[in-house]
C-alpha cells in the first residue's frame, strides 16, 4: 500500500521528508507464516507473537521481525475523563480492530497511560488497585522515569556528548498509543480519524467525540526491515551510507530481532509466571495482565559510530570475550562484517569479565551493550525479563540544528519501573567503568546515544484499556 505525497502532509504524518518516504513508502511487505488466527484477541495488549510469524534463520540465528511500521502517538488530557470518555475511547479501539484486522496486514493498537494519567484519580482508588513491588511494598509498579546516568542531565554534570548535547526530558504525557502494521498508510489513517477526520479505511466513520478532550503531543515513525536503514541513508546522502550493511533492519548495523533476545509475554506482565515475579498482583486483580511501558527517543550519531572498524563496533554492540566476530579484511565497506549475530546470554558476570580484560580480544578492557545489559535483564537461567520493540526512524525531533538525523524509537515492556531504571544503570556500567579504568571510549554504546525523551506508562490489559479505573470512581 504505497502513501502519495498529499496524503501524508493531509494526515500529518511528523517528520517524514520526501526522500524519506521514497525509501519507506515503497518497501516490501514481508510473506507471513499463515496460521489460524486465535480465537480471541490477546489479554496482554501487547502479546502478538502468534500473529507475526515466522521465525526466519539467519547464519544458523532465529530471528523473527515484527511489524515493519510503528507510529508512537503521545497525548495529554485538557480534562480529567469521565465515564462518557471512557466509552467513547472504548468504542473507538473497537472500531479500528472491526475496520481493520488484528494482524500485520491491518492495525495492532495498544494504549498505555501514564503518571499524569493516574494522578487524576482519586489516591484511595489507586492505591487499591495499582501493582506494588514485592521487595518493597510501598513502591508502586509504575514510577516516574528518570534520566540513565549516560544521558545528558543536570544529575550528570559535567558529561557532554559529542554532536548532540540535548538534555533529557522526562515527559509528562497522559496516554500513548502504540499502532503497527507492515504497511504505513493504516497508520497514518488511524492517526488522523483519531484527530478527527470522518473516514476509516476507506469507509465513513464518524470519528471519535472526544469532545476537545485529547491534545496530541507527537507522533514518532519507527520502521524495522531489512535493508531500510541504508535505503533511507542513500536517499538522504548521508555520508556513511556505504557503511550501513545492506541487509541490516538497525542503523548501528547489528540486527537487534534474535528470538532468544525477549522473554515471554507472561513474564513482564505484573503477575509473572514461574519464571519470575516482581509484583504483589494476583489473579482476578484489576491490572492482571498488564505490564510497565517505557518510550525513549534517541539520537544516534552515527558520523562517529561509523568511524570505527567493525571490530570495535561488534566488542561495543556485544561483548569482547569472545568476540562474535572480527568482520571481513575491508572493515567499513556495507558495515565490514555480518549483521546477524547470536546474542548469547554468558551469565551476569560477562560485563566484569570484559571491563577487566579477561581473555578479551586485544587484551582490552572493553564494555559491550549487551554483555552489560545481562547483568540484570535475565534471569540466572538467561531468560528475558523483557520485550524489547525498538527500530529506527529518521526525522528532526529535537535536533538542534532543526536537520532530519537518524533516530532509535524505543519502547520495552517489563514487570516495573524500577526494573527497567536498575536494567538501564547496568548498562551504562559507570561503576565497572570508573572501578576498572576502562576508557570513556571503550564503553559500549553510550557515547553514540543521545536520550532526549523518556517516559514510563502502565499499559492495562485489553479488558480495562479504555481509561483504567474510571468506572469504579
Amino acid at each position: 500500500m504505497r502513501v502519495s505525497r498529499r496524503s501524508v502532509l493531509k494526515l500529518g504524518a511528523s517528520g517524514l521528508t520526501m526522500a524519506t518516504l521514497g525509501a519507506i513508502g515503497s518497501a516490501w511487505v514481508p510473506k507471513r507464516l499463515a496460521r489460524p488466527v486465535p480465537g480471541r484477541l490477546p489479554a496482554i495488549q501487547f502479546d502478538i507473537g502468534d500473529y507475526i510469524g515466522p521465525v526466519e534463520t539467519i547464519n544458523g540465528i532465529d530471528f523473527r521481525f515484527g511489524p515493519v511500521f510503528t507510529s508512537f502517538i503521545t497525548a495529554r488530557l485538557k480534562r480529567t475523563p469521565g465515564g462518557p470518555d471512557q466509552q467513547v475511547l472504548g468504542d473507538a479501539l473497537a472500531t479500528i480492530e472491526d475496520r481493520y484486522a488484528f494482524s500485520p496486514e491491518g492495525v495492532f493498537t495498544f494504549v498505555s497511560y501514564g503518571l499524569p494519567y493516574f494522578r487524576r484519580l482519586s489516591r484511595r482508588l489507586v492505591a487499591e488497585h495499582m501493582p506494588r513491588l514485592i521487595a518493597s511494598p510501598e513502591r508502586y509498579a509504575v514510577e516516574e522515569a528518570i534520566p540513565a546516568p549516560t544521558d545528558v542531565s543536570n544529575r550528570n554534570r559535567g558529561l557532554q556528548k559529542t554532536h548532540f548535547n540535548v538534555p533529557v526530558m522526562i515527559e509528562r504525557n497522559d496516554l500513548l498509543f502504540t499502532l503497527r502494521s507492515d504497511t504505513l498508510a493504516p497508520l497514518l489513517d488511524v492517526y488522523n480519524w483519531l484527530n478527527g477526520v470522518d473516514w476509516l479505511n476507506g469507509q465513513f466513520a464518524p470519528a471519535p467525540a472526544f469532545r476537545g478532550l485529547l491534545d496530541f503531543t507527537s507522533n514518532r515513525l519507527m520502521f524495522a526491515q531489512r535493508g531500510l536503514p541504508r535505503k533511507v541513508a542513500q536517499a538522504h546522502r548521508l555520508p556513511y551510507a556505504g557503511r550501513i550493511p545492506p541487509d541490516s533492519p538497525m542503523w548501528m548495523g547489528f540486527a537487534d530481532q534474535q528470538v532468544s533476545g525477549a522473554g515471554p509475554a507472561s513474564i513482564v506482565t505484573f503477575q509473572g509466571n514461574e519464571a519470575a515475579r516482581f509484583t504483589d498482583t494476583q489473579a482476578g486483580d484489576y491490572f492482571f495482565d498488564g505490564a510497565i511501558q517505557h518510550l525513549s527517543h534517541l539520537i544516534l550519531d552515527l558520523a562517529e559510530w561509523y568511524n570505527e572498524t567493525y571490530s570495535e563496533r561488534v566488542q561495543y554492540m556485544f561483548r569482547s570475550n569472545p568476540i562474535p566476530s572480527t568482520g571481513n579484511a575491508d572493515q567499513f565497506v556495507d558495515g565490514g562484517g555480518p549483521a546477524f549475530l547470536a546474542a548469547h546470554f554468558q551469565g551476569r558476570d560477562d560485563a566484569l569479565h570484559n571491563a577487566t580484560a579477561a581473555e578479551t580480544f586485544e587484551g582490552k578492557r572493553r564494555m559491550g551493550h549487551l554483555s552489560a545489559l545481562h547483568r540484570s535483564s535475565r534471569n540466572s537461567k538467561g531468560t528475558p525479563l523483557h520485550i524489547r520493540m525498538d527500530g529506527p526512524g529518521f526525522d528532526n525531533m529535537d535536533v538542534p540544528d532543526g536537520t532530519s538525523q537518524p533516530k532509535l524509537q524505543f519502547t520495552i515492556f517489563v514487570p516495573t519501573a524500577n526494573f527497567f531504571e536498575a536494567m538501564r544503570r547496568n548498562q551504562a556500567a559507570n561503576d565497572l567503568v570508573e572501578r576498572h579504568g576502562v576508557e570513556d571510549e571503550d564503553n559500549g554504546l553510550e557515547r553514540f546515544l543521545t536520550a532526549t525523551r523518556r517516559q514510563n506508562f502502565l499499559v492495562p490489559p485489553r479488558s480495562h484499556r479504555a481509561f483504567p479505573l474510571l468506572e469504579l470512581g
